[in-house]
């Protein structure tokens, strides 16, 4: 089969292609038409440092638009009007109207619940049984009307957005009579409605079963699933067929759950008029950790409650603490788990991530050379491409070299190659050439000129285009910090960034996050959302290399917000791919989808395709590059890796022929052995991937071949560190973009020392080098528990509480882990633990801990034990928190640890200040009970 290399007409990558071909009943298709040419209007230059972009798109080219190439503008309301719209979201077709027929939605999916406005309302099903479709190539859980919430009466001509948060979304009708508004969201089981001009109306879909009648409260089911009914205390739900109406009276609101069973109905009742009026994540990246927090703001309608309950999707609920309910509801996602709080805390370590593989002694220096010479001696080192899609990814290509040409002290090649990444940016960051940014202003986009795949009509993939860019952008400020100063160059990388990654919610240019779903945990790449099956990201390693790109350029520039956004993205986001793409657990895709793996994961399900080929090379690949330092976190689960290659092959007729280069990178993360083996015997037969050249692949073999595969379950305190391993020794790696020495620790306790703007590594033998056994672990600064007993002694700070109260909840906690423990549980014996802490002089403060069992290490947490907080005294010196204080809570049972994981959390439950905790010594540790 063919293999192309570069732009249309053949790697039509995008949400821009008929779906019809591809997957999901009833998906709405349609191909992308060139709309209408840009004003005459002339065009103004906005100048960023030594950069700059333009207001006014140029001559001949188009924004966004329906799909007849009718220019749009964001549907919303009075209320949220010149407010930068998010796009790229699941709910993005309420305000970019993609298809001229439909001023209302396509399907929504919020799970558990899904939507879409109609004329008379809100749309909305819960579906439980998957579609296989397309041949046993796609899984749905397509949208099914089960009822229609809304007024007697409404018929409204479109429906536009009313507000929005982090997760939820408020679509507004009006008919001029009657006014409708319903607050829906990720997890959220409830629909919380206003409105006025009429009584409250649900028609269902099927004649309803009443299961209970209290009057306001209705409980239905309709097409098997259950639903609660609520309106204002003191009216009445009336039946009529299959419509039920409540007159509202003075009152102006409703509301409608999703019940997990019949029985639910009175734990649903209690937060029934707890209206959900914002949502808001916030991280935390710190030590080696991302903390992650999802908290709702509620207002109640009636009465004081202001609780609620929200559905946690698998990579949520494998990642907490946080107590949760018997519920659960099912999802495309696998099993979602309820929580009866307004907020839940994920804890994950950081996801490993290098500006490149380190130097080791694996490489041929010359045969390097040689293959760096075929690079920059190219006649055209940019393949021809011309738009924002290719060149970004012919950027990549050159930068991936940059750093490797450094190692082997080929400067004058590494300078070459930072001159081409250089030009090619700067022409791309100045106004008025043959490849511009230009800002929308209706949309609050800034959009590269030559467009690609929909980057300009439909707003798709700036994430995916603009990752390759900042992350190119990265290592030239790696080399050259004078370029990226916000004076010269690096406030047009940061231009790019705001677009697609916008940290800041009130930034008038642009919106919050464009490219991410918060709560999904990933990327979405339709601008629009317009389908059937709702919103779509083919290639989730391109959206890591924007996360991965943008942690490294704030490293790099200093921009420490930057830095721990782009960890908080490649972490959460590493742990949806896990799930989602290459369903590691198996717990996620239904068993009659039959594969390892999805190219695509839609709103609805996922696909065994890409949006160009159903090669199964490029299927199983698409998801793998780029191959860079940020790609390093895929190897968390070897076993999945190994299910998806062995597939490929199954699905391929034998091994890689193509995209031979990204698919033996891709093994490497598991068997570096068996790759470099590959490599060794095929590297003269074959075309590199168009991102790709054989000085990063050979580079990329024979250092991973010489380092062992990536060891995820040790990290570093630094963002940028990783840990390598084969059978007989562990590689400790960090890079320092500081201007100082400084001590990198990982989390085993091993520390390595970093010279400013270096990377180091250093080498232990063992596979791993904390032989010791025995049952009493102390805790090490960088949050590892472990029995060896050369600790150094040192002490890491308990975050404050701020004033608030955290009793039972941690809140930036300290992390120290041990894992892969295997212990014989001694029956009678419980939990015990020495912590000396030292508050100083500060009052009121009081230090709490939590004990966690995985008895497994399946990433579920069998035991959690929650101990009563110890309150220090306002004295200098030492005193000892034990578990003498009592347990506050327990919950789950010992038993035995088979590589199991063993978890101790420290916060401030209440005060406002820090404390100390010592580390490194026998007076501060753990004591389990197994032998």
């Amino acid at each position: 089969m063919t293999r192309f290399r570069a732009g249309p007409p053949f790697h039509l990558r995008r949400r821009s292609r008929p779906l019809a071909t591809l997957l999901l009943s009833g998906a709405l298709a349609t191909a992308t038409l060139v709309g209408p040419a840009a004003g005459t209007a002339a065009a103004d230059t906005i100048t960023v440092g030594a950069g700059s972009y333009s207001d006014t798109r140029p001559a001949g080219t188009s924004g966004p638009s329906s799909n007849t190439g009718t220019p749009v503008s964001p549907k919303v309301t009075a209320a949220v009007r010149g407010e930068p719209v998010p796009t790229n979201d699941w709910w993005s077709s309420l305000a970019f109207q993609r298809y001229d027929s439909n001023p209302y939605s396509t399907p929504m999916y919020g799970h558990p619940l899904t939507y879409e406005a109609t004329a008379a309302g809100l749309d909305v099903g819960y579906p439980t049984t998957p579609n296989i479709t397309n041949g046993g190539r796609d899984y749905e859980y397509a949208h099914q009307r089960d009822l229609t919430l809304g007024l007697s009466g409404l018929n409204a001509s479109e429906t536009k957005v009313d507000g929005w948060s982090d997760w939820t979304v408020t679509p507004y009708w009006s008919d001029g009579t009657r006014t409708l508004r319903a607050t829906i969201g990720h997890g959220m089981p409830y629909v919380y409605a206003k409105g006025t001009g009429g009584d409250a109306s649900v028609a269902t879909a099927t004649l309803p079963t009443v299961f209970a009648d209290q009057g306001n409260v209705v409980g239905v089911t309709i097409n098997g699933h259950h639903y609660a009914l609520f309106a204002p205390t003191g009216s009445d739900w009336s039946i009529s067929g299959r419509t039920l109406t409540a007159n509202l009276g003075a009152k102006d609101y409703f509301s409608l759950a999703v019940l997990p069973e019949a029985a639910a109905l009175e734990t649903y009742k209690k937060y029934a008029f707890s209206f959900v009026t914002g949502s808001r994540v916030s991280w935390d990246y710190s030590g080696g950790t991302v903390q992650s927090t999802y908290t709702l703001t509620t207002e109640p309608q009636e009465g004081t409650e202001t609780g609620t309950l929200q559905a946690l999707y698998r990579h949520q609920w494998l990642s907490t603490t946080d107590a949760l309910t018997p519920y659960t509801y099912v999802s495309p996602r696998g099993t979602m788990k309820v929580r009866e709080s307004t907020s839940f805390t994920t804890s994950r370590s950081a996801a490993p991530l290098m500006p490149a593989l380190p130097e080791t002694s694996g490489i041929d220096e010359n045969r390097l050379r040689q293959y760096l010479d075929d690079v920059v001696n190219d006649a055209d080192p940019f393949s021809g491409a011309t738009d924002t899609y290719w060149t970004g990814k012919a950027l990549g290509r050159l930068a991936q070299l940059v750093p490797v040409a450094d190692q082997i002290g080929a400067t004058q090649r590494r300078d070459q190659l930072l001159g081409l990444i250089k030009g090619r940016m700067e022409e791309w960051f100045t106004a008025g050439g043959a490849s511009e940014f230009s800002y929308d202003t209706d949309w609050r986009t800034l959009i590269g000129y030559p467009a690609s795949y929909g980057s300009d009509t439909e707003l798709n993939d700036h994430h995916f285009h603009y990752g390759y860019f900042v992350h190119a952008a990265a290592i030239v400020a790696q080399y050259d910090p004078a370029w990226a100063d916000d004076s010269q160059w690096g406030g047009m990388v940061d231009m790019l960034i705001r677009d697609a990654a916008n940290p800041v919610r009130t930034d008038s240019e642009f919106p919050f996050l464009r490219g991410f779903d918060v709560y999904a945990g990933h990327g979405w790449a339709s601008g629009h959302q317009s389908f059937a099956a709702g919103n779509n990201q083919e290639s989730s390693s391109e959206s890591i290399n924007m996360s991965a790109g943008l942690a490294l350029w704030g490293a790099a520039t200093g921009k420490t917000e930057l830095r721990d956004l782009g960890m908080y993205l490649l972490t959460t986001e590493s742990a949806a791919i896990t799930q989602y793409w290459f369903d590691a657990d198996e717990q996620v895709y239904p068993a009659e989808f039959g594969h390892d793996t999805a190219g695509i994961v839609w709103g609805s399900g996922a696909a065994y395709a890409t949006w160009w080929t159903s090669n199964p090379e490029e299927i199983h690949g698409i998801n793998v590059l780029p191959v860079t330092g940020g790609s390093l976190h895929l190897a968390s689960r070897k076993d999945a890796i190994d299910r998806n290659l062995a597939e490929m092959e199954r699905e391929n007729g034998g091994p890689a022929v193509e995209w031979r280069d990204i698919l033996w990178e891709f093994e490497s993360l598991s068997d570096p052995a068996s790759a470099k083996a590959r490599w060794d015997a095929e590297h003269a037969a074959y075309t590199p991937e168009a991102g790709e050249s054989k000085a990063h692949t050979y580079h990329w073999l024979a250092t991973m071949d010489a380092l062992g595969a990536p060891d995820t379950a040790v990290t570093g305190d630094i963002p940028t560190s990783a840990v390598f391993a084969t059978d007989t020794a562990r590689t400790y790696a960090a890079h320092n973009y500081g201007s100082t020495s400084r001590t990198v620790t990982f989390s085993d306790g091993t520390r390595l020392s970093v010279p400013a703007g270096s990377t180091a590594t250093t080498t232990k033998s063992g596979s791993d080098p904390d032989t010791s056994t025995g049952n009493t672990f102390q805790l090490r600064s960088g949050g590892t528990l472990t029995t060896a007993t050369d600790g150094t002694p040192g002490s890491d700070t308990i975050a404050s509480a701020e004033g608030k109260n955290y009793d039972g909840t941690p809140h930036l906690p300290l992390v120290y882990v041990a894992e892969n423990v295997t212990g014989t549980h001694e029956a009678g014996e419980s939990t015990s633990f020495r912590l000396p802490v030292d508050a100083g002089t500060t009052v009121g403060l009081g230090q709490q801990a939590r004990v966690s069992y995985d008895l497994t290490g399946d990433g579920t947490f069998d035991r959690v034990e929650t101990y009563n907080y110890f309150a220090t005294d306002p004295v200098d010196g030492w005193e000892t928190y034990t578990q003498a204080r009592g347990l506050k809570s327990a919950t789950g049972a010992l038993g035995d640890l088979d590589g199991g994981t063993v978890r101790l959390e420290v916060w401030h439950a209440i005060g406002d200040g820090t404390t100390e905790i010592a580390t490194g010594t026998a007076d501060s540790v753990l004591v389990i009970p197994y032998e």
